[in-house]
C-alpha cells in the first residue's frame, strides 16, 4: 500500500510539474495588459478581487481606476462616507460588495494599522472575503502557495480531469496541481485559461497549451443547460426642470440596493413615446428599459436634485445608465 501511495504522489507531482510548466509559460506569453497586474500592491489586488466577484472583466476595467482616484489607499477608503463609496461603486452591482469592502478597510485600519493581512485564513476573518477571495489576495499579493477555486478554474479542472467535480475534493485537486514557486502567477493563469480559451460553450481547444494533458477536450457530457435570462419591460420618468432632475430614494429596507436613488418607474404601458430605450441586465433577468420626458405630479414621492450633484450621490446601475444616455452626468 505504502509504495503504491508513493507511486501516486511521484504521477501526482510529475504531472503538476509538466502542467505548471506549460501553464506558465502560456501566461507569461499571453496575460491580459490589466491594471491590478501592474503591482502587487494587497489593496489593489483585494480591490480588483472584490470587484470581479460574479461580474465581468470588461465591466471592472471602467471602474477600477476611477475607483482607485477616489479612493488611493486603504485608509482613505476607510474614513470615507459609506454613501461615498456606494456611489463610486454605482454601475458595478452587487452592492453589499461595496458596503463589506468599506467595512473590511475600517476593520484593517483600526484592527491591522491600515496592513491588509499576509495569510488566507487572517483574510477569510475580514468581511466579504471568502475562501476563493482569501486564497486568491493571498497567492497573488503575498506569494502564498494556497490555491484559488473560481467558476473559470472549475471549468478548467472539470474538464482537465474528465468529470464533474466539486466542493473539497476540486479544491484539492486545484492545490496538487499547484506551482508552489509562482503560486499567485499559477492560479492567475487558470482564471485566464478558462476566462479566454476554456469557454464554457465553445472551448478553443486547439489553442489550449495543456490540451494534450486535458481528458476532455471539449464540453464535459451532461453540463447543466445554461439558465435562460427571464425577459421584462420597464419604464422609467425623465422629469427636468431648472437644472435639477427628479429622483426617488429606495428605502433602507429594501432587499436589494438599498438607500440608492433611481429615477420614478412608470408602472402599465406608456402614455407618450419614449425619449429613447436601453437593454439592461441584472442577475437573471434582461430588462427591456424604455425612458419617457414625464412631467410628475406633486403627489410622486421623492426630490428634486442638482444634475451637476446627481453623479455624486449612490446611483443604482440602471439610473446612472439612464442619466448617461440622456447626457446628464
Amino acid at each position: 500500500m505504502q509504495q503504491l501511495a508513493a507511486k501516486r504522489r511521484s504521477e501526482i507531482s510529475s504531472f503538476a510539474s509538466r502542467f505548471g510548466r506549460l501553464l506558465l509559460r502560456w501566461f507569461d506569453r499571453n496575460q491580459r495588459d490589466l491594471p491590478w497586474r501592474q503591482d502587487r500592491d494587497p489593496y489593489h489586488v483585494w480591490l480588483s478581487e472584490i470587484m470581479l466577484q460574479q461580474t465581468r472583466v470588461a465591466a471592472v476595467l471602467e471602474h477600477y481606476n476611477r475607483f482607485l482616484v477616489r479612493f488611493p489607499t486603504l485608509e482613505t477608503l476607510a474614513a470615507a462616507r459609506l454613501s461615498s463609496v456606494v456611489a463610486a461603486w454605482s454601475g458595478l452591482g452587487y452592492y453589499r460588495r461595496a458596503h463589506r469592502l468599506h467595512a473590511a478597510a475600517r476593520e484593517v485600519v483600526r484592527r491591522c494599522r491600515g496592513r491588509l493581512p499576509r495569510t488566507r485564513s487572517e483574510l477569510e476573518a475580514l468581511p466579504g472575503i471568502g475562501r476563493y477571495s482569501s486564497a486568491a489576495i493571498a497567492s497573488i499579493a503575498f506569494g502564498e502557495a494556497v490555491a484559488a477555486v473560481d467558476g473559470n478554474v472549475e471549468r478548467v479542472l472539470q474538464r482537465l480531469l474528465g468529470r464533474a467535480i466539486g466542493g473539497n475534493p476540486l479544491w484539492e485537486r486545484a492545490a496538487e496541481l499547484l506551482s508552489p514557486n509562482r503560486p499567485g502567477d499559477f492560479n492567475q493563469a487558470m482564471m485566464e485559461l478558462g476566462a479566454t480559451l476554456c469557454l464554457p460553450r465553445e472551448p478553443k481547444c486547439r489553442l489550449c497549451p495543456v490540451r494534450g494533458m486535458c481528458r476532455t477536450r471539449g464540453e464535459l457530457k451532461h453540463s447543466p443547460p445554461a439558465r435562460r435570462q427571464a425577459k421584462k419591460q420597464v419604464h422609467y420618468a425623465l422629469d427636468i426642470r431648472r437644472g435639477s432632475i427628479f429622483l426617488v430614494r429606495r428605502t433602507r429596507e429594501t432587499t436589494l440596493m438599498p438607500g440608492m436613488w433611481e429615477l420614478p418607474e412608470i408602472p402599465g404601458e406608456l402614455s407618450s413615446e419614449p425619449c429613447f430605450s436601453l437593454r439592461h441586465s441584472i442577475t437573471s433577468t434582461d430588462y427591456s428599459v424604455r425612458v419617457a420626458r414625464v412631467a410628475l405630479s406633486r403627489e410622486t414621492k421623492g426630490c428634486w436634485v442638482k444634475t451637476s450633484r446627481a453623479a455624486k450621490l449612490p446611483l443604482t446601475g440602471l439610473a446612472r445608465k439612464i442619466l448617461c444616455r440622456a447626457n446628464l452626468i
